[in-house]
């Protein structure tokens, strides 16, 4: 079970702010190069974005699907990367006092990340998480990268 939490120093609004917007979910999201509104309104309930991730000479094109949307609270994804198969986002955002703890819960779902699933696995996205969620936060507080 990969699931991880940071405290960002701005309120849920700010946090959701970020969330909300499809063009800035490269600048958060680990190993995303770029991404951009596909359909629907983002981040709403059916909505998808695609994104890319640069392998070496290689760009991986997928798209990230909106399955539950609960603002400012609760944001759910599915992450579709075409043969590595998909994965569920989960994405709590909790005032917590003048701050905001943001909670990510990803699992895999589909294909061979189910498959392959264990323990070292969850070790790797936690450290994924680790450097996403501090990225997430810079961005929200405004810090540059």
């Amino acid at each position: 079970m990969a699931v991880r939490h940071q405290l960002i120093s701005r309120p849920p609004e700010a946090v959701w702010a970020v969330l909300a917007d499809a063009s800035r979910y490269g600048e958060w999201v680990v190993g995303t190069s770029s991404s951009r509104h596909k359909s629907g309104d983002w981040p709403k309930t059916g909505s998808v974005l695609e994104y890319s991730v640069n392998l070496g000479p290689r760009t991986v094109h997928g798209e990230t699907v909106v399955r539950l949307y609960e603002p400012p609270r609760r944001l759910e994804l599915e992450a579709k990367s075409g043969a590595l198969g998909t994965a569920r986002i989960a994405i709590e955002v909790r005032p917590w006092g003048d701050e905001t703890l943001v909670i990510v819960d990803e699992h895999p779902l589909r294909g061979p990340g189910g498959f392959l699933h264990n323990t070292a696995v969850d070790a790797l996205v936690q450290l994924r998480h680790r450097s996403m969620l501090r990225r997430l936060a810079d961005a929200v507080e405004g810090k540059p990268r």
